[in-house]
């Protein structure tokens, strides 16, 4: 999908850009895989803020995804490419051969009157989803389970994929697109392919307004905040901080760790993203 860019008519058009979106086939979702999408404006159920910057943007309604893909041997075909304002891939609206529709991440190249399929006698070809059992060593894949029958966790952002490496036993050996390596157990399903919409990462808003629509609010650093709102705050004049950069709760923001040291799947780690 191309990038678009306009004339500089203001100051907001002049460095922004979008896309053509000349990938999609269909402008209206299917209605019977629509459900209601509520906001919380990033406050908890006792109405305090557990994540911050969150708040307005266009309204939604959730497009219900098969990360699953547990339809197998059924043959479907491709009836549209969509946009989903949930998630940065676009998405493929599948009609199985037995009537029933279901929407999937739209792989690239996969476009509209292709057959796909999942199973053990699926072909390893582009939006096929199959066990990493049975796909071939070498082949990207996206949609990755974690647990088996649990539905794809890993890669599913526009323009994502891992790379199924080998197989060891139970346990296939896939490399993230975070420079992980990670065993994963062979009955867990994978759909081989990229995730489509690569060109999502290029483009550029241009203006606050348009970050506001998406429903991200205004980010206010911690040096100008006062002590009792920020540990970076308060001073007199502008400060460095005073102290390693940390959130409001005071939880290290540059390269700290977060992840439980004890973590149980520590040991399907071959080799981590950061050196420790």
């Amino acid at each position: 999908m191309a990038i678009k860019k306009y004339k500089p008519t203001s100051a907001g058009r002049r460095h922004g850009s979008v896309l053509d979106y000349s990938e999609l086939t269909k402008k209206k979702p299917e209605k019977s895989l629509l459900r209601p999408l509520k906001k919380t404006g990033g406050r908890n159920n006792h109405g305090r803020i557990t994540c911050r910057h969150r708040g307005g943007g266009h309204k939604r309604r959730y497009r219900v995804i098969d990360f699953k893909r547990r339809k197998e041997n059924v043959p479907a075909r491709v009836a549209a490419i969509e946009y989903d304002p949930n998630r940065s891939a676009n998405i493929a609206l599948l009609h199985y051969a037995d009537g029933e529709k279901a929407y999937i991440l739209a792989p690239l190249g996969v476009e509209v009157g292709q057959t796909l399929q999942s199973g053990a006698q699926a072909d390893p070809k582009a939006g096929n989803a199959m066990f990493l059992a049975d796909i071939p060593i070498g082949l990207h894949i996206h949609n990755i389970e974690l647990q088996a029958g649990r539905g794809g966790q890993i890669c599913r952002t526009a323009g994502s994929y891992s790379q199924l490496m080998a197989r060891e036993g139970k346990y296939a050996v896939v490399l993230l697109p975070s420079g992980e390596l990670r065993r994963i157990h062979i009955k867990c399903r994978a759909t081989i392919g990229r995730v489509g919409n690569t060109d999502h990462q290029n483009v550029k808003l241009g203006k606050a307004g348009r970050r506001r629509h998406m429903g991200r609010r205004p980010t206010v650093r911690g040096t100008a905040m006062n002590p009792v709102d920020h540990p970076m705050g308060g001073g007199e004049g502008r400060t460095a901080g005073g102290r390693h950069p940390c959130g409001p709760t005071a939880v290290l923001s540059k390269g700290g760790r977060t992840r439980s040291r004890n973590n149980p799947t520590d040991k399907f780690i071959i080799r981590r993203r950061k050196k420790k």
